[in-house]
């Protein structure tokens, strides 16, 4: 593959010295300089700085409706999605509508049964449950067949999700800040973040028409941004300054001892330490547990876990979630090898794509495979498994310079006889074709890439902070930064410097730890899944950990890519 191109990110220099004439630090005013802040005030998280609910389109509508099932006991049902997002979106449904005074349940489609969203089946399943108001969280947008039929069954519905929505929507109440016509200034907000805000809408109603006593006590929506936060940061939607402010103030909450019971379990059984969460932890450690459920099984254990209060029986389900993610982990390494034994007769640098197929992978995993290959080779990769009826569904991939969806847009016209379904948006992207035409997709799909990649889109790039100077490679810098949240369209900072290796050695499973010098200064760092007998002078992309190591904390270097360089005045 063609080496990695190391980039520096643009500084704005009148956000630069704005903000340094604002107080802010000068490293942290270089940094935020690069991520679009303009004021310190973007800088600073307090629930007082979010946008307000009211601007989000039929946000009255939505509070009206769900005051008038709270008063009259109408039975309200939950469908969720069932990722992450889902997951938390609907424990923070029912926790804030049970608050309220809310007869509420929840109901979440099985991935390899119902499929995704509001489908037909769904909508009967509601029906027979006696449903009379039907709230989607993190899905409906594109559920027009479904939101008809349960009308029809006799039930209202009431969407909230955050998904791009198609050229039509479905006839009933939307809480979307991405449909048309809404004025809703922050366009990021999960589905989770939806739902919170469904939630503040409705409690400002109750509390406007009198319902809350000192026997139905109003709640403080700020014990649930624990969940909030988390799924966030697993959605991994852009963090803008609105989406930071929930999730600083959901990792306060965490680090302070005040989640639910069931992430406290979840932190528990990924040995990570609550009050040292970080963004990290959230998405690589908590969301992959609660993930596993709706891959491998049914979102409801996630959920139940997320709803539990009992401490014996949260960890309980915790360790069933982490069962689940072990098996994950399992199924998932044996696609990889599986996929790696494929891609041996095809050099993928000669190529513009990767589309790879076995008719024993799981449904549930392809996407994170995908993404594997998407980092291993930088090319868009799809991978498939076999569903139904022959046919298979497949998940994909994308890097910087290919929309994927569009792609996928462009080939389903250029061949419409291909593509049975499919969606998503510029990263990631979901489809299912006939088992039969595989081969054909393959081509094509390979030939739309080559039409919309560059040559320089193929060159895996690193987006930097530039040259770390010396006296800021500590490890005070380091524990800073770890407090802030990073993200995404919000990176953690990166460095690139060049180093001289003074020592290094082989650790755990294909792992290497050096010690690296630059200007007088020595650091460990590591090198994570190499192998390589590093050469003297390195030039490298790295970035600040604060670790710990038997109860004492040092400065550690965690290096994503290096390449040999030249004697610089090292």
């Amino acid at each position: 593959m063609k080496p990695a191109r190391i980039l520096t990110r643009p500084v704005d220099e009148n956000a630069n010295r704005t903000l340094l004439a604002q107080g802010v630090d000068p490293l942290l005013a270089r940094l935020y300089a690069t991520r679009f802040v303009q004021h310190k005030e973007e800088t600073e998280h307090n629930l007082s700085a979010l946008l307000p609910f009211h601007d989000l389109k039929n946000i009255q509508a939505a509070s009206e409706r769900l005051a008038q099932a709270i008063r009259k006991q109408e039975k309200i049902l939950i469908v969720a999605d069932y990722d992450a997002d889902g997951a938390t979106a609907c424990a923070v449904g029912i926790r804030g509508l049970q608050a309220m005074g809310a007869s509420i349940e929840f109901l979440v489609p099985n991935r390899f049964e119902h499929g995704y969203g509001l489908t037909l089946e769904i909508a009967e399943m509601a029906a027979n449950a006696g449903t009379k108001l039907l709230l989607t969280v993190d899905n409906g947008i594109a559920s027009l067949a479904g939101v008809a039929h349960a009308q029809r069954l006799g039930m209202d519905v009431l969407i909230t999700d955050h998904h791009l929505p198609g050229e039509k929507l479905p006839d009933c109440i939307i809480v979307n800040p991405n449909q048309p016509g809404d004025t809703f200034a922050s366009k990021s907000l999960a589905g989770v973040g939806v739902m919170f805000y469904v939630l503040m809408a409705l409690r400002q109603h109750l509390r406007q028409t009198a319902w809350f006593n000192s026997q139905r006590p109003e709640p403080n929506l700020a014990q649930w941004l624990d969940l909030v936060a988390l799924g966030t940061i697993a959605d991994v939607v852009p963090l803008d300054h609105n989406n930071r402010i929930l999730v600083t103030q959901g990792l306060r909450r965490i680090r302070a001892g005040k989640m639910q019971t069931g992430i406290s379990a979840l932190f528990t059984i990924a040995k990570r330490k609550p009050e040292q969460a970080q963004t990290m932890d959230l998405g690589f450690c908590i969301a992959p547990r609660l993930n596993a459920a709706g891959r491998l099984d049914d979102m409801s254990l996630g959920i139940a876990c997320l709803l539990c209060d009992d401490d014996e029986q949260a960890r309980d389900l915790a360790e069933q979630l982490d069962e689940l993610n072990h098996e994950r982990r399992q199924i998932q390494r044996d696609m990889q090898n599986e996929a790696a034994m494929q891609l041996t007769d095809i050099n993928p640098a000669n190529h513009h794509s990767i589309v790879v197929y076995h008719d024993n992978w799981h449904q549930g995993v392809v996407g994170i495979v995908a993404g594997r290959l998407r980092e291993k080779y930088h090319r868009p990769s799809i991978v498939f498994a076999p569903a139904e009826d022959n046919t298979l569904r497949g998940s994909g991939r994308s890097i910087p310079g290919l929309h994927l969806r569009d792609a996928l847009d462009l080939v389903s016209k250029q061949h419409p006889e291909l593509i049975q379904k499919f969606g998503g948006h510029a990263m990631a992207a979901g489809l299912s074709l006939l088992a039969t035409n595989l081969s054909a997709f393959q081509q094509a799909f390979e030939k739309v890439c080559r039409q919309l990649i560059s040559s320089e889109d193929l060159h895996h790039i690193f987006q930097t902070d530039g040259i770390l100077d010396s006296q800021y490679l500590n490890l005070t810098t380091a524990q800073l930064l770890n407090t802030l949240v990073w993200g995404q369209n919000f990176p953690e900072p990166s460095f690139c410097n060049e180093f001289i290796v003074v020592s290094q050695q082989p650790v755990g499973t294909g792992h290497t730890k050096a010690l690296l010098r630059y200007d007088n200064q020595e650091c460990e760092a590591m090198f994570f899944r190499c192998t390589t007998t590093l050469p003297e002078h390195i030039r490298a992309v790295y970035r600040l950990i604060a670790n710990e190591w038997r109860q004492r904390w040092e400065l550690q270097l965690h290096v994503d890519y290096w390449e040999m360089c030249t004697y610089n005045n090292l």
